[in-house]
């Protein structure tokens, strides 16, 4: 069997116990997260995460959403109100 070693990490108390939250739901504790994480990272070769902003976009859906959000401005109709909104749409 291979030796143990320990590691240790850095976070802010908000993160670990928001993180510990949601791993006790899914049945795990700390160390078998990261124990799963690291195990990932070896058999991958890379950094197995789906990385995405807030919104829950990644972060490339998120940027053509700006690029696509800010051309629109440019181009597209503007409204004052409802009632213009609909007298468009009505045409």
């Amino acid at each position: 069997m291979a030796s143990q070693e320990t590691i240790q990490i850095r976070i802010d108390a908000k993160t670990k116990n928001a993180a510990r939250k949601t791993l006790n739901a899914l049945g795990l504790d700390m160390s078998s997260a990261v124990k799963l994480f690291l195990t990932n990272v070896v058999n991958s070769q890379s950094i197995p995460l789906d990385l995405r902003t807030e919104n829950g976009f990644t972060i490339a859906q998120e940027r053509a959403l700006l690029a696509e959000t800010k051309a629109a401005k440019k181009t597209g109709k503007g409204f004052n109100n409802l009632d213009e909104l609909f007298a468009d749409l009505e045409i």
